[in-house]
């Protein structure tokens, strides 16, 4: 009996080797919004909700409003990816667990209607996007359960199967549900074979703690993306430390610079920052960890806003790795075979 790689896509199985360039932690269809506080003025709702315009647009994409945080339309993801195919992308995860509005119908037309590969996400987000009611009372196994089934039978009562584990999402400090969620997702890494992506808290801590729980829970530390690293740690130490447990380190933020983060307070790094972060870990002999994406999840971030689109990668920060030093055998690394080895499950 023979065995094949390949990585798991809203349209199918596809040879993994046959995958060119990946972006392994995008959003294609979500929803990020929460409900206004109840006592907002009128004059807040109607900012929440206004349409985005070359007048708002600095504000909205500081801010980020109901409006904003909203991917909801297939027509636009579809013009969106589709630029990205021609600009030479292949494949996309749509990181979008439950709790953001997953859309497994909705991610099968986009990548139908753009011709890219979507992997698509399972399990759960963090506490703020739980639905207590249905969470709170389900048992590891039962979560794992959850998990295994989208991946192997399809998602949200379709045939159309998750790719990947996550993003499991934390807050800080770690709430008890989101770390029994995260225990089933280990349990469903080890059955399935698939990768594990992991939203961290925003705390310099959470990296490591997640780490030390998929390995307590006998996870695969080497099959484990642990994601937003740049909005998380500061230093080259701190990657290092990382990067020295054997996890996928995932910068995923390209294209946001801005000294204006609106979720916490955080000094971001720009986009040459984060190449040179990259260097020092491929010097350290990390460059097969190494992963890059944008974590595309606003309007503001799409072409058809303003923004700097799904090609950002593609075209500007490829040219930037080349002009900083590193080889394009090192970035083929970065964009095509290490999110193939991270995405890739065997049939």
């Amino acid at each position: 009996m023979t065995t094949q790689s390949v990585i798991r896509t809203v349209l199918g199985d596809v040879p993994a080797d046959t995958v060119g360039h990946i972006q392994p932690h995008e959003h294609v269809l979500c929803d990020l919004s929460r409900p206004l506080p109840p006592d907002a003025t009128p004059e807040q709702r109607a900012w929440d909700t206004a349409p985005i315009t070359l007048r708002n647009y600095y504000e909205v994409r500081r801010e980020h409003t109901s409006e904003d945080l909203r991917l909801d339309d297939v027509s636009i993801a579809i013009a969106e990816l589709t630029e990205y195919r021609e600009a030479g992308g292949s494949a996309v995860v749509d990181a979008t667990s439950i709790g953001l509005h997953r859309d497994p119908q909705g991610l099968a037309a986009v990548s139908q209607g753009s011709g890219v590969h979507i992997v698509m996400g399972c399990g759960y987000y963090y506490r703020e996007y739980h639905e207590p009611d249905f969470l709170d009372g389900r048992s590891r196994e039962q979560l794992a359960a959850d998990m295994v089934g989208d991946i192997m039978n399809g998602a949200g009562g379709t045939s159309i199967r998750a790719g990947v584990i996550g993003e499991i999402g934390l807050s800080w400090p770690h709430h008890p549900v989101e770390l029994r969620v995260l225990e089933a997702a280990v349990d469903a890494q080890l059955t399935t074979g698939a990768g594990l992506l992991i939203h961290p808290a925003r705390h310099e801590h959470s990296p490591l703690s997640a780490v030390k729980v998929v390995r307590a829970a006998g996870g695969d530390v080497s099959r484990t993306i642990i994601s937003h690293v740049e909005r998380t740690l500061f230093d080259r130490d701190q990657f290092r430390a990382l990067a020295d447990t054997g996890c996928y380190v995932e910068f995923d933020l390209f294209g946001q610079e801005s000294s204006y983060y609106s979720l916490a307070p955080i000094d971001m790094p720009n986009d040459a920052m984060r190449v040179d972060y990259i260097i020092d870990l491929v010097e350290r002999g990390h460059l097969a960890q190494i992963l890059i994406s944008q974590d595309i999840c606003h309007k503001t971030n799409l072409h058809t806003y303003g923004g700097e689109g799904y090609v950002h990668i593609l075209r500007r920060i490829i040219p930037l790795m080349l002009r900083k030093g590193l080889t394009e055998e090192q970035v083929y690394a970065i964009t095509v075979a290490n999110p193939r080895r991270a995405l890739a499950m065997k049939v």
